[in-house]
Protein backbone atom coordinates (compact mmCIF):
# COMPACT_ATOMS: atom_id res chain seq x y z
CA UNK A 1 0.00 0.00 0.00
CA UNK A 2 1.39 3.41 -1.02
CA UNK A 3 0.25 6.90 -0.17
CA UNK A 4 0.65 9.42 -2.98
CA UNK A 5 0.78 13.17 -2.69
CA UNK A 6 0.05 15.38 -5.70
CA UNK A 7 0.52 19.02 -4.82
CA UNK A 8 -0.57 21.17 -6.56
CA UNK A 9 -2.63 19.22 -9.06
CA UNK A 10 -4.16 21.72 -11.47
CA UNK A 11 -2.87 23.61 -14.47
CA UNK A 12 -4.10 27.10 -13.83
CA UNK A 13 -4.67 28.77 -10.47
CA UNK A 14 -4.55 28.20 -6.73
CA UNK A 15 -3.30 25.34 -4.64
CA UNK A 16 -5.06 21.98 -4.46
CA UNK A 17 -3.41 18.94 -2.89
CA UNK A 18 -4.56 15.36 -3.24
CA UNK A 19 -3.37 12.59 -0.93
CA UNK A 20 -4.41 9.09 -1.97
CA UNK A 21 -3.82 5.58 -0.69
CA UNK A 22 -3.25 3.13 -3.55
CA UNK A 23 -3.71 -0.58 -2.91
CA UNK A 24 -3.46 -3.35 -5.53
CA UNK A 25 -3.35 -0.78 -8.33
CA UNK A 26 -6.46 1.16 -7.29
CA UNK A 27 -7.22 4.16 -5.09
CA UNK A 28 -8.59 2.93 -1.79
CA UNK A 29 -9.09 6.32 -0.11
CA UNK A 30 -8.40 9.97 -0.99
CA UNK A 31 -8.28 13.38 0.68
CA UNK A 32 -8.62 16.78 -0.99
CA UNK A 33 -6.98 19.84 0.53
CA UNK A 34 -7.01 23.49 -0.47
CA UNK A 35 -3.69 24.79 0.83
CA UNK A 36 -4.26 28.52 0.41
CA UNK A 37 -6.38 30.79 2.59
CA UNK A 38 -8.99 33.13 1.07
CA UNK A 39 -9.91 36.12 3.23
CA UNK A 40 -11.92 38.42 0.99
CA UNK A 41 -14.99 37.89 3.19
CA UNK A 42 -13.14 39.56 6.08
CA UNK A 43 -12.04 42.48 3.88
CA UNK A 44 -15.67 43.13 2.89
CA UNK A 45 -16.95 43.73 6.42
CA UNK A 46 -17.99 47.34 6.99
CA UNK A 47 -17.84 48.28 3.30
CA UNK A 48 -20.53 49.72 1.05
CA UNK A 49 -22.49 46.76 -0.40
CA UNK A 50 -22.64 48.49 -3.79
CA UNK A 51 -18.85 48.09 -4.01
CA UNK A 52 -18.74 44.42 -3.05
CA UNK A 53 -18.67 43.12 -6.64
CA UNK A 54 -15.37 44.92 -7.31
CA UNK A 55 -13.73 43.10 -4.39
CA UNK A 56 -15.33 39.70 -5.01
CA UNK A 57 -13.93 39.57 -8.55
CA UNK A 58 -10.60 39.01 -6.79
CA UNK A 59 -11.80 35.67 -5.42
CA UNK A 60 -10.41 34.34 -8.70
CA UNK A 61 -8.04 35.41 -11.44
CA UNK A 62 -9.97 33.57 -14.13
CA UNK A 63 -13.71 33.54 -13.39
CA UNK A 64 -13.73 37.14 -12.18
CA UNK A 65 -16.96 38.09 -13.92
CA UNK A 66 -19.01 35.35 -12.27
CA UNK A 67 -18.23 36.63 -8.77
CA UNK A 68 -19.07 40.18 -9.82
CA UNK A 69 -22.47 39.11 -11.16
CA UNK A 70 -23.26 36.93 -8.15
CA UNK A 71 -22.36 39.77 -5.82
CA UNK A 72 -24.59 42.38 -7.49
CA UNK A 73 -27.41 39.82 -7.49
CA UNK A 74 -26.95 39.27 -3.73
CA UNK A 75 -27.19 42.99 -2.98
CA UNK A 76 -30.14 43.42 -5.36
CA UNK A 77 -31.88 40.52 -3.62
CA UNK A 78 -31.28 42.11 -0.20
CA UNK A 79 -32.58 45.51 -1.34
CA UNK A 80 -35.45 44.10 -3.44
CA UNK A 81 -34.26 45.66 -6.71
CA UNK A 82 -35.63 44.55 -10.09
CA UNK A 83 -33.25 45.25 -12.97
CA UNK A 84 -34.32 46.35 -16.49
CA UNK A 85 -34.73 43.73 -19.18
CA UNK A 86 -31.72 44.93 -21.18
CA UNK A 87 -29.46 44.49 -18.15
CA UNK A 88 -30.76 40.93 -17.68
CA UNK A 89 -30.05 40.10 -21.34
CA UNK A 90 -26.56 41.65 -21.35
CA UNK A 91 -25.70 39.72 -18.19
CA UNK A 92 -26.86 36.52 -19.93
CA UNK A 93 -24.65 37.30 -22.95
CA UNK A 94 -21.61 37.96 -20.75
CA UNK A 95 -22.27 34.83 -18.70
CA UNK A 96 -22.85 32.67 -21.77
CA UNK A 97 -19.64 33.88 -23.42
CA UNK A 98 -17.76 33.09 -20.20
CA UNK A 99 -19.06 29.52 -20.26
CA UNK A 100 -18.19 28.96 -23.91
CA UNK A 101 -14.64 30.31 -23.65
CA UNK A 102 -13.98 28.64 -20.31
CA UNK A 103 -15.20 25.21 -21.45
CA UNK A 104 -13.12 25.29 -24.65
CA UNK A 105 -10.03 26.30 -22.65
CA UNK A 106 -10.71 23.51 -20.20
CA UNK A 107 -11.12 20.82 -22.87
CA UNK A 108 -8.00 21.70 -24.87
CA UNK A 109 -5.61 23.47 -22.53
CA UNK A 110 -6.41 22.13 -19.07
CA UNK A 111 -7.61 18.58 -19.70
CA UNK A 112 -6.97 17.25 -23.22
CA UNK A 113 -3.33 16.41 -22.52
CA UNK A 114 -4.52 13.91 -19.89
CA UNK A 115 -5.82 11.93 -22.89
CA UNK A 116 -3.64 13.14 -25.82
CA UNK A 117 0.03 12.07 -25.96
CA UNK A 118 1.93 14.99 -27.53
CA UNK A 119 5.14 13.06 -28.22
CA UNK A 120 3.23 10.29 -29.97
CA UNK A 121 1.99 12.87 -32.48
CA UNK A 122 5.53 13.00 -33.95
CA UNK A 123 5.03 9.45 -35.29
CA UNK A 124 1.78 10.31 -37.10
CA UNK A 125 1.23 10.23 -40.84
CA UNK A 126 -0.18 13.74 -41.57
CA UNK A 127 -2.10 12.38 -44.54
CA UNK A 128 -3.89 9.85 -42.35
CA UNK A 129 -4.58 12.55 -39.76
CA UNK A 130 -6.16 14.66 -42.50
CA UNK A 131 -8.30 11.70 -43.53
CA UNK A 132 -9.37 11.16 -39.92
CA UNK A 133 -10.23 14.86 -39.45
CA UNK A 134 -12.21 15.01 -42.71
CA UNK A 135 -14.16 11.88 -41.70
CA UNK A 136 -15.52 13.52 -38.54
CA UNK A 137 -15.87 17.19 -39.51
CA UNK A 138 -16.02 19.66 -42.40
CA UNK A 139 -13.63 22.04 -40.60
CA UNK A 140 -11.58 23.69 -43.41
CA UNK A 141 -8.18 23.39 -41.71
CA UNK A 142 -7.90 19.64 -42.23
CA UNK A 143 -5.35 19.19 -45.00
CA UNK A 144 -2.27 16.98 -44.85
CA UNK A 145 -0.08 20.07 -45.30
CA UNK A 146 -1.70 21.77 -42.30
CA UNK A 147 -1.09 18.81 -40.00
CA UNK A 148 2.44 18.40 -41.38
CA UNK A 149 3.16 22.03 -40.46
CA UNK A 150 1.91 21.47 -36.91
CA UNK A 151 3.94 18.29 -36.61
CA UNK A 152 7.09 20.12 -37.74
CA UNK A 153 6.52 22.85 -35.13
CA UNK A 154 6.32 20.25 -32.35
CA UNK A 155 9.30 18.39 -33.80
CA UNK A 156 11.34 21.58 -33.66
CA UNK A 157 10.68 21.77 -29.91
CA UNK A 158 11.76 18.18 -29.40
CA UNK A 159 14.95 18.40 -31.51
CA UNK A 160 15.97 21.56 -29.66
CA UNK A 161 15.88 19.56 -26.44
CA UNK A 162 12.70 21.09 -25.10
CA UNK A 163 8.98 20.70 -25.67
CA UNK A 164 8.09 24.29 -24.91
CA UNK A 165 4.56 24.49 -23.53
CA UNK A 166 4.33 20.69 -23.83
CA UNK A 167 7.45 20.09 -21.77
CA UNK A 168 5.73 18.48 -18.79
CA UNK A 169 3.62 15.39 -18.98
CA UNK A 170 3.60 11.64 -18.62
CA UNK A 171 4.27 11.13 -22.36
CA UNK A 172 4.43 7.46 -23.26
CA UNK A 173 2.33 6.44 -20.23
CA UNK A 174 0.54 3.11 -20.88
CA UNK A 175 -2.86 4.67 -20.10
CA UNK A 176 -2.67 6.74 -23.32
CA UNK A 177 -4.70 4.94 -25.99
CA UNK A 178 -4.97 7.26 -29.00
CA UNK A 179 -3.12 6.30 -32.20
CA UNK A 180 -0.44 8.80 -33.35
CA UNK A 181 -2.76 10.29 -36.01
CA UNK A 182 -5.46 11.12 -33.43
CA UNK A 183 -2.80 12.55 -31.11
CA UNK A 184 -1.61 14.87 -33.90
CA UNK A 185 -5.21 15.98 -34.46
CA UNK A 186 -5.56 16.83 -30.76
CA UNK A 187 -2.26 18.75 -30.68
CA UNK A 188 -3.19 20.78 -33.76
CA UNK A 189 -6.53 21.81 -32.28
CA UNK A 190 -4.90 22.55 -28.91
CA UNK A 191 -2.85 25.24 -30.69
CA UNK A 192 -5.77 26.42 -32.82
CA UNK A 193 -7.99 26.85 -29.75
CA UNK A 194 -5.47 29.31 -28.26
CA UNK A 195 -6.08 31.74 -31.13
CA UNK A 196 -9.84 31.08 -31.17
CA UNK A 197 -10.47 31.82 -27.48
CA UNK A 198 -8.41 35.03 -27.61
CA UNK A 199 -10.58 36.36 -30.46
CA UNK A 200 -13.94 35.17 -29.14
CA UNK A 201 -13.62 36.71 -25.68
CA UNK A 202 -13.44 40.19 -27.21
CA UNK A 203 -17.21 40.11 -26.67
CA UNK A 204 -16.41 40.72 -22.99
CA UNK A 205 -14.27 43.73 -23.89
CA UNK A 206 -17.19 45.15 -25.84
CA UNK A 207 -19.73 44.68 -23.04
CA UNK A 208 -17.49 44.94 -20.00
CA UNK A 209 -14.60 47.19 -21.04
CA UNK A 210 -11.99 44.48 -20.52
CA UNK A 211 -11.36 40.82 -19.68
CA UNK A 212 -10.79 39.59 -17.07
CA UNK A 213 -12.28 41.88 -14.39
CA UNK A 214 -15.16 43.38 -16.36
CA UNK A 215 -15.98 46.94 -15.31
CA UNK A 216 -19.64 47.56 -16.24
CA UNK A 217 -21.53 45.73 -13.49
CA UNK A 218 -23.71 47.94 -11.32
CA UNK A 219 -26.17 47.22 -8.52
CA UNK A 220 -29.52 47.85 -10.21
CA UNK A 221 -28.44 46.99 -13.76
CA UNK A 222 -25.42 47.65 -15.98
CA UNK A 223 -23.21 50.69 -16.61
CA UNK A 224 -23.19 50.41 -20.38
CA UNK A 225 -25.47 52.49 -22.61
CA UNK A 226 -27.88 50.92 -25.09
CA UNK A 227 -28.81 53.31 -27.89
CA UNK A 228 -29.04 52.62 -31.63
CA UNK A 229 -28.42 56.30 -32.36
CA UNK A 230 -25.18 56.62 -30.40
CA UNK A 231 -21.68 55.70 -31.56
CA UNK A 232 -20.54 55.12 -27.96
CA UNK A 233 -23.36 52.77 -26.97
CA UNK A 234 -24.54 49.26 -27.85
CA UNK A 235 -25.90 49.98 -31.31
CA UNK A 236 -26.59 48.09 -34.52
CA UNK A 237 -22.89 47.92 -35.42
CA UNK A 238 -21.99 46.33 -32.09
CA UNK A 239 -24.92 43.92 -32.31
CA UNK A 240 -23.58 42.81 -35.71
CA UNK A 241 -20.09 42.36 -34.25
CA UNK A 242 -21.47 40.20 -31.43
CA UNK A 243 -23.38 38.12 -33.98
CA UNK A 244 -20.10 37.48 -35.82
CA UNK A 245 -18.38 36.32 -32.64
CA UNK A 246 -21.38 34.12 -31.78
CA UNK A 247 -21.21 32.50 -35.24
CA UNK A 248 -17.46 31.98 -34.83
CA UNK A 249 -18.10 30.25 -31.51
CA UNK A 250 -20.80 28.01 -32.95
CA UNK A 251 -18.62 26.99 -35.93
CA UNK A 252 -15.63 26.08 -33.77
CA UNK A 253 -17.67 24.17 -31.20
CA UNK A 254 -19.74 22.27 -33.77
CA UNK A 255 -16.88 21.50 -36.18
CA UNK A 256 -13.87 21.12 -33.88
CA UNK A 257 -14.68 20.75 -30.17
CA UNK A 258 -17.56 18.27 -30.39
CA UNK A 259 -16.02 16.06 -33.14
CA UNK A 260 -12.73 15.97 -31.18
CA UNK A 261 -14.57 15.11 -27.96
CA UNK A 262 -16.45 12.23 -29.59
CA UNK A 263 -13.35 10.95 -31.38
CA UNK A 264 -11.18 10.97 -28.26
CA UNK A 265 -13.93 9.56 -26.02
CA UNK A 266 -14.42 6.61 -28.35
CA UNK A 267 -10.93 5.36 -27.37
CA UNK A 268 -11.59 5.75 -23.63
CA UNK A 269 -15.00 4.16 -23.07
CA UNK A 270 -13.66 2.34 -20.01
CA UNK A 271 -13.68 5.76 -18.32
CA UNK A 272 -17.48 5.70 -18.52
CA UNK A 273 -17.40 3.51 -15.41
CA UNK A 274 -14.64 5.34 -13.48
CA UNK A 275 -14.80 8.48 -11.36
CA UNK A 276 -18.55 8.68 -10.70
CA UNK A 277 -18.27 9.78 -7.09
CA UNK A 278 -21.16 10.99 -4.98
CA UNK A 279 -24.08 10.55 -7.39
CA UNK A 280 -25.75 13.65 -5.85
CA UNK A 281 -26.08 16.76 -8.05
CA UNK A 282 -27.14 20.34 -7.28
CA UNK A 283 -27.84 23.38 -9.45
CA UNK A 284 -29.02 26.86 -8.52
CA UNK A 285 -30.24 27.39 -12.09
CA UNK A 286 -29.40 30.41 -14.26
CA UNK A 287 -29.97 32.45 -17.40
CA UNK A 288 -33.27 34.06 -16.42
CA UNK A 289 -35.74 34.42 -19.30
CA UNK A 290 -37.76 37.08 -17.43
CA UNK A 291 -36.67 37.99 -13.91
CA UNK A 292 -34.25 36.51 -11.42
CA UNK A 293 -37.20 35.81 -9.11
CA UNK A 294 -38.76 33.24 -11.45
CA UNK A 295 -36.40 30.23 -11.43
CA UNK A 296 -39.08 28.05 -12.98
CA UNK A 297 -38.40 29.94 -16.24
CA UNK A 298 -34.59 29.79 -16.15
CA UNK A 299 -32.87 28.28 -19.19
CA UNK A 300 -30.75 26.11 -16.85
CA UNK A 301 -33.19 24.59 -14.33
CA UNK A 302 -32.76 24.74 -10.57
CA UNK A 303 -32.91 21.48 -8.64
CA UNK A 304 -31.36 18.54 -6.84
CA UNK A 305 -30.91 14.96 -8.07
CA UNK A 306 -29.95 12.34 -5.47
CA UNK A 307 -28.56 8.82 -5.89
CA UNK A 308 -28.19 9.13 -9.71
CA UNK A 309 -31.97 9.06 -10.09
CA UNK A 310 -32.84 10.21 -13.62
CA UNK A 311 -36.29 8.62 -13.43
CA UNK A 312 -37.97 11.37 -11.40
CA UNK A 313 -38.09 15.18 -11.62
CA UNK A 314 -35.38 16.93 -9.61
CA UNK A 315 -36.23 18.00 -6.07
CA UNK A 316 -36.79 21.68 -5.31
CA UNK A 317 -33.54 23.43 -4.30
CA UNK A 318 -33.94 25.69 -1.26
CA UNK A 319 -30.97 27.89 -0.40
CA UNK A 320 -31.92 27.79 3.30
CA UNK A 321 -30.68 24.18 3.36
CA UNK A 322 -27.09 25.14 2.44
CA UNK A 323 -24.64 24.91 5.33
CA UNK A 324 -20.86 24.86 5.70
CA UNK A 325 -18.88 22.67 8.11
CA UNK A 326 -15.37 23.28 9.43
CA UNK A 327 -14.81 20.00 11.31
CA UNK A 328 -11.84 19.21 9.01
CA UNK A 329 -11.10 22.78 7.88
CA UNK A 330 -8.62 25.28 9.30
CA UNK A 331 -11.37 27.50 10.72
CA UNK A 332 -13.26 27.64 13.97
CA UNK A 333 -16.88 28.43 14.82
CA UNK A 334 -17.79 30.22 18.05
CA UNK A 335 -20.36 27.60 19.06
CA UNK A 336 -18.46 24.48 17.99
CA UNK A 337 -16.76 23.14 14.87
CA UNK A 338 -19.05 20.12 14.58
CA UNK A 339 -22.10 22.21 13.66
CA UNK A 340 -22.98 23.41 10.16
CA UNK A 341 -23.75 27.08 9.61
CA UNK A 342 -25.94 28.68 6.97
CA UNK A 343 -23.90 31.37 5.14
CA UNK A 344 -25.95 34.25 6.58
CA UNK A 345 -24.71 33.10 10.00
CA UNK A 346 -21.36 31.99 8.60
CA UNK A 347 -18.01 32.85 10.17
CA UNK A 348 -14.59 33.30 8.60
CA UNK A 349 -12.32 32.70 11.59
CA UNK A 350 -9.09 31.12 10.34
CA UNK A 351 -7.11 28.86 12.71
CA UNK A 352 -4.35 26.88 11.05
CA UNK A 353 -3.46 23.71 12.94
CA UNK A 354 -1.72 21.83 10.13
CA UNK A 355 1.94 20.78 9.95
CA UNK A 356 4.70 23.33 9.48
CA UNK A 357 6.05 23.27 5.90
CA UNK A 358 7.83 21.39 4.49
CA UNK A 359 5.82 18.37 5.57
CA UNK A 360 5.29 14.84 4.31
CA UNK A 361 1.60 14.26 4.89
CA UNK A 362 -1.36 16.14 6.30
CA UNK A 363 -3.15 14.93 9.43
CA UNK A 364 -6.28 13.79 7.60
CA UNK A 365 -7.85 12.58 10.85
CA UNK A 366 -7.94 16.21 11.99
CA UNK A 367 -8.21 19.48 10.08
CA UNK A 368 -6.53 19.32 6.68
CA UNK A 369 -7.88 21.98 4.30
CA UNK A 370 -8.53 25.70 3.89
CA UNK A 371 -11.77 24.77 2.12
CA UNK A 372 -14.90 24.55 4.22
CA UNK A 373 -17.30 21.65 3.60
CA UNK A 374 -20.58 22.87 2.02
CA UNK A 375 -23.51 20.51 2.37
CA UNK A 376 -27.10 20.61 1.13
CA UNK A 377 -29.50 19.27 3.72
CA UNK A 378 -26.39 17.72 5.35
CA UNK A 379 -25.61 15.83 2.10
CA UNK A 380 -22.44 16.29 -0.01
CA UNK A 381 -23.20 17.34 -3.58
CA UNK A 382 -21.40 17.60 -6.93
CA UNK A 383 -21.85 20.83 -8.88
CA UNK A 384 -20.77 21.82 -12.40
CA UNK A 385 -21.66 21.02 -16.03
CA UNK A 386 -22.48 17.38 -15.24
CA UNK A 387 -24.82 18.48 -12.43
CA UNK A 388 -26.49 20.97 -14.79
CA UNK A 389 -27.00 18.37 -17.52
CA UNK A 390 -28.22 15.74 -15.00
CA UNK A 391 -30.74 18.14 -13.40
CA UNK A 392 -31.83 19.45 -16.81
CA UNK A 393 -32.21 15.92 -18.16
CA UNK A 394 -34.28 14.85 -15.16
CA UNK A 395 -36.38 18.02 -15.50
CA UNK A 396 -37.21 17.14 -19.12
CA UNK A 397 -35.28 20.00 -20.75
CA UNK A 398 -35.97 19.17 -24.45
CA UNK A 399 -32.66 20.44 -25.90
CA UNK A 400 -30.58 18.78 -23.18
CA UNK A 401 -32.44 15.48 -23.48
CA UNK A 402 -32.09 15.37 -27.26
CA UNK A 403 -28.38 16.28 -27.23
CA UNK A 404 -27.45 13.97 -24.36
CA UNK A 405 -29.28 11.05 -25.96
CA UNK A 406 -27.58 11.78 -29.29
CA UNK A 407 -24.10 11.78 -27.74
CA UNK A 408 -24.76 8.58 -25.78
CA UNK A 409 -25.98 6.91 -28.95
CA UNK A 410 -22.89 7.95 -30.94
CA UNK A 411 -20.62 6.61 -28.22
CA UNK A 412 -22.64 3.42 -27.87
CA UNK A 413 -23.07 3.77 -24.11
CA UNK A 414 -26.11 4.00 -21.86
CA UNK A 415 -27.30 6.76 -19.48
CA UNK A 416 -25.28 5.19 -16.64
CA UNK A 417 -22.15 6.45 -18.47
CA UNK A 418 -23.07 9.99 -17.41
CA UNK A 419 -22.04 9.20 -13.83
CA UNK A 420 -18.32 9.02 -14.53
CA UNK A 421 -15.17 10.91 -15.46
CA UNK A 422 -16.07 10.52 -19.14
CA UNK A 423 -19.63 11.71 -18.42
CA UNK A 424 -18.25 14.85 -16.78
CA UNK A 425 -16.15 15.62 -19.88
CA UNK A 426 -19.05 14.94 -22.27
CA UNK A 427 -21.50 17.05 -20.22
CA UNK A 428 -19.22 20.07 -20.51
CA UNK A 429 -19.09 19.67 -24.30
CA UNK A 430 -22.87 19.26 -24.56
CA UNK A 431 -23.44 22.37 -22.49
CA UNK A 432 -21.03 24.35 -24.68
CA UNK A 433 -22.82 23.25 -27.83
CA UNK A 434 -26.21 24.29 -26.45
CA UNK A 435 -24.79 27.55 -25.09
CA UNK A 436 -23.46 28.66 -28.49
CA UNK A 437 -26.99 28.38 -29.88
CA UNK A 438 -28.52 30.31 -26.96
CA UNK A 439 -25.90 33.06 -27.25
CA UNK A 440 -27.18 33.97 -30.69
CA UNK A 441 -30.76 34.12 -29.37
CA UNK A 442 -29.83 36.42 -26.47
CA UNK A 443 -28.16 38.84 -28.89
CA UNK A 444 -31.30 38.81 -31.04
CA UNK A 445 -33.40 39.43 -27.92
CA UNK A 446 -31.33 42.51 -27.08
CA UNK A 447 -31.63 43.79 -30.67
CA UNK A 448 -35.41 43.29 -30.59
CA UNK A 449 -35.69 45.28 -27.35
CA UNK A 450 -33.73 48.14 -28.90
CA UNK A 451 -35.91 48.03 -32.02
CA UNK A 452 -38.96 48.51 -29.78
CA UNK A 453 -37.38 51.57 -28.23
CA UNK A 454 -36.57 49.93 -24.88
CA UNK A 455 -33.23 51.52 -23.93
CA UNK A 456 -33.46 51.20 -20.14
CA UNK A 457 -30.34 49.72 -18.55
CA UNK A 458 -30.40 50.67 -14.83
CA UNK A 459 -32.94 50.91 -12.01
CA UNK A 460 -31.75 53.60 -9.60
CA UNK A 461 -34.78 53.71 -7.32
CA UNK A 462 -32.86 52.15 -4.40
CA UNK A 463 -29.40 53.43 -5.21
CA UNK A 464 -29.21 55.83 -2.27
CA UNK A 465 -28.64 54.17 1.17
CA UNK A 466 -31.39 56.26 2.81
CA UNK A 467 -33.90 54.23 0.74
CA UNK A 468 -32.64 50.94 2.24
CA UNK A 469 -34.04 49.13 5.30
CA UNK A 470 -31.87 49.37 8.45
CA UNK A 471 -31.13 45.64 8.17
CA UNK A 472 -31.39 43.32 5.15
CA UNK A 473 -30.25 39.89 3.97
CA UNK A 474 -29.68 38.82 0.38
CA UNK A 475 -28.66 35.79 -1.64
CA UNK A 476 -27.00 35.98 -5.04
CA UNK A 477 -26.43 32.95 -7.17
CA UNK A 478 -25.43 31.82 -10.62
CA UNK A 479 -24.23 28.78 -12.50
CA UNK A 480 -20.57 29.57 -13.08
CA UNK A 481 -18.71 27.40 -15.63
CA UNK A 482 -17.39 25.26 -12.76
CA UNK A 483 -20.77 25.00 -11.00
CA UNK A 484 -23.19 26.47 -8.48
CA UNK A 485 -21.88 29.73 -7.04
CA UNK A 486 -23.58 31.53 -4.15
CA UNK A 487 -22.89 34.77 -2.27
CA UNK A 488 -24.76 35.67 0.91
CA UNK A 489 -24.75 39.22 2.33
CA UNK A 490 -26.07 40.79 5.54
CA UNK A 491 -26.43 44.57 5.45
CA UNK A 492 -26.82 46.72 8.57
CA UNK A 493 -26.98 50.51 8.68
CA UNK A 494 -25.88 50.75 5.05
CA UNK A 495 -22.74 48.62 5.51
CA UNK A 496 -21.84 44.97 5.02
CA UNK A 497 -22.13 43.20 8.36
CA UNK A 498 -21.34 39.73 7.04
CA UNK A 499 -20.46 38.26 3.61
CA UNK A 500 -19.95 34.62 2.72
CA UNK A 501 -19.23 32.98 -0.65
CA UNK A 502 -19.73 29.27 -1.29
CA UNK A 503 -17.92 28.56 -4.57
CA UNK A 504 -18.06 25.58 -6.97
CA UNK A 505 -14.57 24.29 -6.19
CA UNK A 506 -15.50 24.36 -2.48
CA UNK A 507 -18.53 22.16 -3.11
CA UNK A 508 -16.49 19.71 -5.21
CA UNK A 509 -13.15 19.93 -3.39
CA UNK A 510 -14.41 19.96 0.18
CA UNK A 511 -12.80 17.88 2.91
CA UNK A 512 -14.81 15.52 5.12
CA UNK A 513 -17.64 17.10 7.14
CA UNK A 514 -18.50 16.51 10.81
CA UNK A 515 -20.15 13.19 9.90
CA UNK A 516 -17.05 12.01 8.02
CA UNK A 517 -18.73 12.31 4.60
CA UNK A 518 -16.20 12.93 1.79
CA UNK A 519 -16.47 15.69 -0.81
CA UNK A 520 -16.94 15.10 -4.55
CA UNK A 521 -13.21 14.91 -5.46
CA UNK A 522 -12.53 12.52 -2.60
CA UNK A 523 -15.46 10.24 -3.48
CA UNK A 524 -14.73 10.26 -7.22
CA UNK A 525 -11.19 8.95 -6.82
CA UNK A 526 -12.14 5.81 -4.89
CA UNK A 527 -11.47 2.68 -7.00
CA UNK A 528 -9.67 4.64 -9.73
CA UNK A 529 -7.02 2.39 -11.37
CA UNK A 530 -3.42 3.61 -11.09
CA UNK A 531 -1.06 1.79 -13.45
CA UNK A 532 2.12 3.53 -12.23
CA UNK A 533 2.12 5.19 -8.76
CA UNK A 534 5.10 7.32 -9.83
CA UNK A 535 3.03 8.71 -12.73
CA UNK A 536 -0.57 8.88 -11.41
CA UNK A 537 -2.07 10.06 -14.70
CA UNK A 538 -5.42 8.48 -13.85
CA UNK A 539 -5.84 10.65 -10.72
CA UNK A 540 -5.18 13.74 -12.81
CA UNK A 541 -7.84 12.68 -15.31
CA UNK A 542 -10.63 12.46 -12.76
CA UNK A 543 -9.73 15.59 -10.76
CA UNK A 544 -9.19 17.63 -13.94
CA UNK A 545 -12.58 16.49 -15.26
CA UNK A 546 -14.13 18.74 -12.57
CA UNK A 547 -12.07 21.71 -13.86
CA UNK A 548 -10.75 22.75 -10.45
CA UNK A 549 -9.58 26.35 -10.56
CA UNK A 550 -6.25 25.66 -8.88
CA UNK A 551 -2.80 25.00 -10.37
CA UNK A 552 0.58 24.81 -11.68
CA UNK A 553 3.16 22.19 -10.72
CA UNK A 554 2.88 18.55 -9.75
CA UNK A 555 5.10 16.85 -7.20
CA UNK A 556 4.92 13.18 -6.33
CA UNK A 557 6.47 11.74 -3.16
CA UNK A 558 6.89 8.17 -2.04
CA UNK A 559 5.87 6.95 1.40
CA UNK A 560 9.13 8.18 2.94
CA UNK A 561 8.82 11.65 1.50
CA UNK A 562 11.39 11.21 -1.28
CA UNK A 563 10.45 13.28 -4.29
CA UNK A 564 10.10 10.94 -7.27
CA UNK A 565 9.52 13.51 -9.97
CA UNK A 566 8.61 17.13 -10.43
CA UNK A 567 6.56 18.33 -13.39
CA UNK A 568 5.62 21.84 -14.37
CA UNK A 569 2.20 21.65 -16.02
CA UNK A 570 0.84 24.55 -18.09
Amino acid sequence: MAKLVIDPITRIEGHLRIEAVVERGRVKEAWSSGTMFRGVEIILKGRDPRDAWVFTQRFCGVCTTVHALTSVRAVENALNITIPDNARIIRNIIDGAQHIQDHVIHFYHLHALDWVDVVSALKADPGETAALAQSISSWPKSSANYFKTVQNRVKTFVESGQLGLFANGYWGHPAYKLPPEANLLGVAHYLEALDWQREFIKIHALLGGKNPHLQTYLVGGMAIPVDPNSQIAINAQRIAQMKQWAAMARDFVEQVYIPDLLAIASFYKDWASIGGGLGNYLTYGDFPRKTIDRPEEFWIPRGVVLNKNLGAPPSVMEQERVTEYVAHSWYTYADGDDKGKHPWQGETSPRYTGPKPPYEFLDTNGKYSWLKAPRYNDTPMEVGPLARMIVSYAAGHPDVRATVNGVLQKLGVGPEALFSTLGRVAARGIETLLMTRELDRWIDELAANMARGDLSIHNGERWRPETWPREAEGWGFMEAPRGALGHWVRIKNGKIENYQAVVPSTWNGSPRDARGQPGAYEASLVDTPVADPEQPLEILRTIHSFDPCIACAVHVFNGNGRELTRIQVV
